[in-house]
């Protein structure tokens, strides 16, 4: 299928574009590369340097390609940017897509697939988190992506619309060749974030926390590789033949990994040392976030390849060793 990819010049977005290609499909990309590389996209892929809430620029694309599928990765995702500047995060993370969903339907198409998150959830009543539990985000990034699951269910009974929105967990990993991986500025994950202190490259690295009620005491995150989040996404394309389908999954390993593990695991990986400051929990940050992704693994014969942390630290070291200065191609 022609798949129109919204963001598919960011970290998730380009590691979907290339499992797309591998599964037999056509991705045309979208991205104004503000957090994107256009390094992160083969030459030969269609990609087109324009807002994705500019209806005026999208209108040309959906009458080039003959689009059958889109896929929406083009949201801002700093969580504490969300709250001192919300409404960037509305005009992009839900007026934009407005403008997208707009086109799109005037151009007849009815499928779409939505990179939500498990920050709708908020502080969750129990673990692991599975979709049932009560939505209830406690800053605009989370909020903005449930108002966006919200109007996709609207627009699922007003106008057939079929989607499927994946709240996925901590999305780690660079693809297996290292050609493409992680570049983010600012950082603020944690696994480059160690690599590059461990490289000497960033400062040390701040664990925030060490009093948690968990086995040492930092927080539990659920990391899943980039590569398995994009063929989930995928997998959805066979579910989405029936009109006004609602789909929503949950993405993770279900394994939760703690901070001082993740930082064992890079300095195994790497053989470096990863140098370290501790500080005070940070405000907001549950002990434990941890997903239970039993639907999407029964409904989408989902199962991901990269169960555990090392392999998954594995091939981001690997990118990191290759390019330990990124992409270096910033247009902004």
């Amino acid at each position: 299928m022609n798949v129109l990819v919204a963001g598919g010049a960011g970290y998730i977005g380009s590691h979907c574009v290339r499992q797309l290609i591998a599964a037999g499909h056509q991705p045309v990309v979208i991205d104004n590369l503000v957090y994107g590389h256009r390094a992160a996209v083969a030459p030969e892929i269609p990609f087109y340097d324009v807002n994705f809430g500019d209806a005026a620029a999208l209108e040309p694309i959906f009458a080039r390609h003959a689009i059958d599928v889109v896929m929406h990765f083009a949201a801002y995702a700093y969580v504490g940017e969300s709250v001192t500047d919300p409404i960037k995060y509305y005009r992009n993370n839900l007026a934009a897509p407005l403008t997208l969903l707009e086109t799109m339907l005037k151009h007849g198409v009815k499928k779409f697939v939505f990179s939500s998150t498990c920050a709708t959830y908020g502080v969750p009543e129990r673990l692991p988190i599975v979709e049932t539990l009560p939505q209830a985000p406690i800053n605009p990034y989370g909020q903005t992506k449930l108002d966006v699951e919200n109007l996709l269910k609207a627009l699922a009974r007003s106008h057939g619309l079929s989607f499927a929105a994946f709240r996925y967990f901590n999305a780690a990993g660079a693809s297996e060749d290292a050609a493409i991986g992680e570049d983010h500025d600012p950082e603020t994950h944690l696994i480059p974030l160690a690599i590059g202190a461990a490289q000497g490259l960033k400062p040390a690295l701040q664990v925030f926390g060490t009093d948690y009620p968990t086995p040492d005491g930092t927080g539990l995150r659920d990391y899943v590789h980039v590569d398995d989040l994009s063929r989930a996404h995928i997998a959805a394309f066979a579910k989405l033949g029936t009109p006004g389908t609602q789909l929503f999954y949950n993405l993770g390993t279900g394994t939760p990994t703690s901070v001082l593990e993740v930082i064992r695991a890079v300095e195994k990986v790497s053989g470096l040392k990863v140098p370290v400051t501790y500080a005070p929990r940070r405000a907001g940050d549950p002990p434990a976030l941890y997903a239970d992704a039993t639907k999407a693994k029964t409904e989408l014969n989902w199962t991901p390849k990269y169960a555990t942390i090392e392999p998954i630290i594995e091939t981001a070291w690997r990118w990191h060793k290759a390019r330990p200065h990124g992409y270096q191609d910033r247009k902004k």
